[in-house]
C-alpha cells in the first residue's frame, strides 16, 4: 500500500470527485484513477462509488477515510521530526487575496520556495472567502477583520487603510466628514459589508449603500479613480494614487478601525504544521514590524477583505 495512494484517496473523498482532487494534487485524472484502483485492489474492497456527478464514498470508504487521513498526517509529522533543521518536504496549498496577494504576498511565498527547494507551494489567488476545509487548503493569508469562525488565526502584521475619493467626486458631491454624512454618499463596496470606524474610544459600524460593487480591491480602486464614489481601501493598493493626488483621503477624523494580516488554518492538530509555522514566521519578518505580541486565536469581527 503506497502512501501516495492513501493521500489521493483522502483528496478524492474530501473534494467529492476525481477531477477536483486531480486539480488539488496537480496531477492528471488518469493518475488519480490509477492510484484509487491500486488502493482498492490492495484492500480488496471498493472505497469509491463512481457516478456521472463525481465519486462518493461507499460504506467501507467512509470508515477507511478517517484512518487514512490520520495515517497521512502521522507520516507527515514523522518526516518533519527527522528532517534536518530547516528542511521542508511535501506540499503547501495557500489561499491568498487576489487584490493584495500577487504584489505583496507572492514575493514571500517565492522566498519560502527558494529557502526550501524540496517544498511544493501551490497558491490560489481569489478575493472570495475560500472554504479552507472543503477546498483542501492548508492555510490562507487574509487581510482585514476576521469573522467569527472555527478556524485558527495568527496575526502577522498590521495593515493600514483609509476612506478615499477622487477630486472630481468631491467637487461634485462634497467630502463626507462624519459617519452620518457618509450614509448619504455612494459607497464602493465588495458586497454588503459593514465599515468600521473609530470614534473616540469606541468603534462604530456603518452600513453604507452604493450602486458599484466588486469582489476585487483593484476594481474598487478603478471605480474610485473614476469618481463613482467613496471607497475604503488598504494603502498598499493606492500608494501612487495618493501621492499623485488622484485619490484624496476623506473622513480623516474617523479613521478605519485597526485591521491586520492573518494566517488562518483549519482546526485539527493543536499545533500548526512546521510548513505553516515557517510561513507565518516569514510573513512576520516582512509585515510584523509594528505588531504587538499575539498568539493564535479564534478570530472575531467582520472581514473587510479576504
Amino acid at each position: 500500500m503506497e502512501i501516495e495512494d492513501l493521500r489521493t484517496f483522502v483528496e478524492v473523498a474530501d473534494a467529492g470527485g476525481i477531477t477536483p482532487a486531480a486539480n488539488r494534487l496537480g496531477v492528471s485524472k488518469s493518475v488519480v484513477s490509477r492510484r484509487l484502483a491500486r488502493l482498492e485492489d490492495s484492500l480488496g474492497v471498493q472505497l469509491m462509488a463512481r457516478t456521472t456527478r463525481g465519486a462518493g464514498l461507499t460504506e467501507a470508504g467512509i470508515t477507511f477515510r478517517d484512518y487514512a487521513s490520520r495515517v497521512c498526517a502521522e507520516i507527515d509529522q514523522a518526516k518533519e521530526t527527522i528532517l534536518p533543521a530547516g528542511n521542508l518536504l511535501g506540499r503547501l496549498r495557500i489561499a491568498a487575496p487576489l487584490s493584495f496577494g500577487p504584489i505583496h504576498f507572492a514575493p514571500v511565498f517565492a522566498e519560502m520556495a527558494r529557502r526550501h527547494p524540496q517544498l511544493h507551494i501551490q497558491t490560489s489567488y481569489s478575493d472570495r472567502f475560500v472554504d479552507l476545509i472543503a477546498e483542501g487548503f492548508d492555510c490562507a493569508v487574509r487581510v482585514g477583520r476576521m469573522p467569527d469562525s472555527n478556524l485558527l488565526a495568527r496575526r502577522v502584521g498590521p495593515i493600514q487603510g483609509r476612506f478615499v475619493a477622487s477630486p472630481d467626486y468631491i467637487e461634485k458631491y462634497g467630502a463626507p466628514e462624519t459617519p452620518e454624512e457618509l450614509l448619504n454618499h455612494e459607497a464602493l463596496m465588495q458586497g454588503t459589508e459593514a465599515w468600521h470606524v473609530v470614534s473616540g474610544d469606541e468603534t462604530i459600524s456603518i452600513n453604507p449603500r452604493g450602486r458599484f460593487k466588486a469582489d476585487n480591491g483593484v476594481a474598487l480602486v478603478a471605480a474610485a479613480l473614476a469618481g463613482i464614489g467613496v471607497a475604503v481601501l488598504p494603502d498598499g493598493l493606492m500608494t501612487e494614487h495618493l501621492a499623485s493626488g488622484a485619490l484624496v483621503p476623506v473622513m480623516t477624523r474617523y479613521p478605519i478601525a485597526p485591521a491586520a494580516i492573518y494566517v488562518v488554518r483549519p482546526p485539527g492538530q493543536q499545533q500548526p504544521s512546521r510548513k505553516i509555522r515557517l510561513l507565518t514566521e516569514l510573513l512576520i519578518e516582512c509585515f510584523g514590524q509594528e505588531q504587538h505580541a499575539t498568539g493564535e486565536q479564534s478570530p472575531s469581527g467582520r472581514p473587510d477583505d479576504s
